[in-house]
């Protein structure tokens, strides 16, 4: 079984519709998996991505924020959901192919501007999520999962456009960095983009706030895919479409894709 898998934090999936059909056009992947969908489940598209040959949907969603969804043109079906930190958010979703190959699809707490817990109930909660993330797999180590979405965290320091002047920034401190990669080493989850890719600066996302975004190029990694011990040999092909970031009226994120040989 091969296929392609695709993340990318769309940033209202019914605004961005259109970008979400031509994305599936000119790249064709399998799966797609969306974060920051800002739609009810009920009112996602689902129409229109299934005219565009993507029938299967598993999703969780809530007006107005947060929101993930799993789009396919392979069979899947809904695996559930973790209410992490209880707060009825819609930041995980999981589906599982026919083959037994379970994707976990999450949304982490961006955690605010202050990286101080005392003072920042947000980047409490963004640490919170990640201990819980931690707890979850590491009490039971993922079997034949991938794990994709918006992480809200550039780990290394070629993950960001500049590690010293981002060391005191939310999504590179490294406090941040820590709780993301004890969540990973106890997953034993495998960073696939950066076994493919294992050099040089990798960005996936660039602020609205630049007025050329494109000529600063002040961008940070914070979308991953990570793949169990016994699948990360089957994934390659990583690849970050730094061109969809141009696209008219885009998200501020661009998608990662990599391909999945089993």
């Amino acid at each position: 079984m091969t296929f392609t898998l695709a993340t990318w934090n769309i940033n209202s999936v019914r605004l961005r519709a259109g970008l979400v059909t031509r994305l599936l056009a000119e790249e064709g992947p399998d799966i797609l998996c969306l974060q920051e969908c800002k739609s009810p489940v009920e009112k996602i598209p689902a129409e229109v991505f299934a005219e565009a040959g993507y029938p299967y949907l598993v999703a969780r969603g809530q007006k107005g924020y947060n929101g993930v969804a799993i789009l396919s043109r392979l069979p899947i079906r809904d695996a559930g959901h973790i209410d992490w930190c209880g707060r009825g958010d819609a930041r995980h979703v999981a589906a599982e192919l026919e083959s037994g190959v379970v994707i976990h699809n999450f949304y982490v707490p961006a955690g605010g501007d202050v990286p101080d817990r005392e003072v920042n109930e947000k980047f409490g909660h963004k640490l919170d999520f990640l201990t819980q993330m931690r707890s979850h797999f590491g009490d039971g180590r993922p079997e034949r999962s991938i794990l994709v979405g918006d992480l809200n965290i550039a780990p290394r320091e070629d993950d960001v456009w500049s590690h010293k002047q981002l060391l005191k920034v939310v999504s590179h401190t490294p406090v941040e960095v820590d709780h993301l990669g004890t969540a990973q080493e106890a997953g034993g989850w495998v960073d696939v983009t950066r076994r493919d890719i294992p050099e040089g600066r990798l960005y996936s996302w660039w602020s609205y706030r630049a007025r050329d975004w494109d000529a600063a190029d002040r961008g940070r990694r914070l979308d991953h895919i990570w793949a169990s011990p016994d699948l990360a040999a089957a994934g390659h092909d990583s690849r970050i479409l730094r061109h969809v970031r141009g696209w008219e009226k885009p998200s501020d994120h661009a998608p990662v894709l990599a391909r999945f040989d089993l």
